[in-house]
């Protein structure tokens, strides 16, 4: 009989989540080269690229740290080895970034590319003249 353990479990499904929330991530280029080839197309994208950092590549990078920290936990490690805390450093300064650095310009280019209402702000506000892109994303040209 196959038996598995706690340990190959976490492991698992931290792989899993690894592999959801990177493999979103890495969609978002895509999505943000063809709205800037079909500018009619950029709020469509931003939103889609929101959706899923939303419910699927954030989700999952918190799972993250709790499957990790299980696993130290189950498989009696030590948090204060090497590898180990730098991973937890380097996640901390990733989280830092996303939450200081990336979302509050995002936030800002995403509204100004919603079409014009009583909710969207002028384009004279509005980086890059009210267009979605800079520090979002690469700058793609073509």
């Amino acid at each position: 009989m196959l038996s598995i353990e706690t340990y190959e479990v976490l492991k698992f499904f931290h792989v899993l989540f690894a592999i959801i929330a990177v493999g979103f991530n890495a969609s978002y280029g895509i999505w943000l080269a063809r709205a800037a080839r079909e500018r009619d197309h950029e709020a469509f994208a931003l939103r889609g690229v929101k959706l899923l950092d939303d419910r699927f590549a954030n989700p999952a990078y918190g799972l993250l740290l709790v499957t990790g920290l299980l696993m130290v936990w189950v498989g009696d490690l030590d948090l204060t080895q090497f590898w180990l805390l730098t991973a937890l450093v380097l996640y901390a300064v990733a989280v830092g970034l996303g939450l200081f650095v990336y979302t509050r310009p995002c936030g800002i280019r995403s509204a100004c590319s919603r079409p014009a209402g009583p909710t969207r702000p002028s384009s004279r506000r509005c980086p890059n003249g009210g267009r979605p892109w800079g520090s979002c994303s690469r700058s793609t040209s073509s």
